[in-house]
């Protein structure tokens, strides 16, 4: 790969998004630790965005606190006095507690500060749910609607999968919208699928190794919808020569090869720097040529249409009251989903960590190369939920270890001490920075491959 090769105006505007997302959700989740330790009169004496070991991109000192941006772009803190967190602030606890300080506080008040940051990122989660169906709605294509059925890729070939099976069922679960099947096969943990063709349903059976491939290629290599290749736009700077292109026009041959379904053109991703003849049926009947000029990246400036515009979407409009139970829904459908693929992790030999686990790059990778506002609002809900989860873990060092702990001295009436706080709080570090950097190799390792 070279640096000529990549396309940095994707990773730009990817890059951008996950800023921007992952600054929402830490500041929001901060700002619920930061305003119920206010609430109880707790000094806070930083509130940053991202981490700042030996110095800061911004900082401003408002009150008794400083406010600031890190450079590692791996969250953020708010540092509460009196409190055994990643600061490691020892020397503040040899001295007796202070009014203001957080272990200075009654115990449900501590849990109060400590589940802060978890109940504002469900809370945000729902909001934008609840946002996005009552302004975009839902949008997706019923199984019905694929009337050429599904294209066999790699995979589905190596279970029986053929050339325009109808996909109807996953296990026992029956399935309604396309782009569904894949999911369904790793979080049923599923062994057969059932197919309609030539007017008969067929099981067949998914062979062994093939979800863990699956997941391995998320997603990708089983099958495809086939649907017409229909010409939906054409860019003022696209190069034709030799004829024209229009809106629906019907493309049927490129290179003298007949082609009729869009998996036909895979071959195009390699064309560079040269012109492909395209024959097209225009108006149903009048047969043109024309010769599209492949610029060194691969850029024709051709747009074709989707699927779903070509076999019929159904959308459904939620008013506001219609969208608060749909988004409540939406969010803990998505919570569920998540608990459910983690859990396989642990329990199902086909679905590997290695395949599953990513760092920061994978995460940023999630989001789309093209700025679409209702993606992004998608993927910042699922993160705010996922981030909320991941925290509530009974893990020294994430705000559900702390939670724990103050759980346990409400429930005995002991108080864990210090030093025993202390020893915790630095083996929760070294784990999450030990998974960290784990996740981070893997992310270097798939680059490379």
């Amino acid at each position: 790969m070279t640096l000529l090769a990549i396309d940095w105006s994707s990773i730009l505007v990817k890059t951008g998004q996950f800023i921007l997302a992952f600054s929402i959700l830490v500041v929001l989740h901060e700002m619920g630790h930061f305003l119920p330790a206010r609430w109880f009169k707790c000094r806070v004496e930083k509130f940053y965005l991202f981490f700042n070991p030996w110095f800061s991109i911004f900082k401003k000192k408002i009150g008794e606190t400083e406010y600031g941006i890190g450079w590692v772009p791996f969250g953020g803190y708010v540092k509460i006095s009196g409190m055994i967190d990643e600061s490691m602030d020892k020397e503040q606890l040899k001295l007796p507690p202070k009014d203001y300080e957080f272990r200075a506080k009654k115990p449900w008040q501590r849990l109060i500060i400590m589940l802060g940051g978890v109940i504002v990122n469900i809370i945000l989660a729902i909001v934008i749910f609840v946002g996005i169906m009552w302004h975009y709605g839902e949008t997706y294509v019923p199984i019905e609607n694929l009337k050429y059925g599904v294209h066999a890729d790699s995979l589905g070939v190596k279970m029986g999968l053929q050339e325009g099976d109808r996909i109807v069922a996953v296990g026992n679960k029956k399935i309604e919208r396309a782009g569904t099947v894949g999911g369904e096969i790793i979080l049923q943990q599923a062994s057969q699928i059932t197919v309609s063709r030539d007017e008969q349903q067929i099981v067949l059976d998914i062979p062994k190794g093939f979800k863990q491939q699956l997941n391995s290629n998320k997603g990708v290599g089983f099958s495809r919808v086939r649907f017409p290749i229909i010409i939906d736009s054409v860019l003022a700077k696209a190069k034709i020569t030799n004829g024209t292109l229009q809106k629906n026009d019907v493309v049927i041959a490129v290179d003298d090869s007949a082609v009729q379904f869009v998996h036909q053109l895979d071959f195009l991703d390699k064309v560079k720097s040269k012109n492909v003849t395209f024959k097209v049926l225009r108006n149903a009947k009048d047969t043109l040529t024309a010769q599209v000029y492949f610029d060194e990246k691969g850029n024709n400036n051709i747009g074709l249409r989707n699927y779903g515009k070509i076999l019929g979407e159904t959308h459904i409009d939620y008013s506001l009251s219609q969208a608060i139970p749909a988004g409540w829904n939406k969010c803990w459908q998505t919570l569920d989903k998540y608990v459910s693929n983690l859990k396989l992790l642990f329990k199902k030999n086909e679905v590997k960590v290695n395949d599953s686990l990513g760092g920061i790059f994978s995460i940023a990778n999630t989001f789309g190369g093209t700025w679409d506002w209702e993606a992004f609002w998608t993927l910042t809900a699922v993160f705010s939920i996922i981030l909320a989860f991941m925290n509530v873990l009974p893990i020294p060092a994430l705000d559900g270890g702390h939670a724990l702990f103050t759980i346990y001295e409400m429930i005995t009436g002991r108080k864990p001490s210090d030093k025993f706080m202390e020893y915790a709080q630095t083996v929760g570090m070294f784990l999450l920075l030990g998974l960290m950097v784990y996740a981070l190799g893997l992310d270097v390792f798939r680059w490379f491959k």
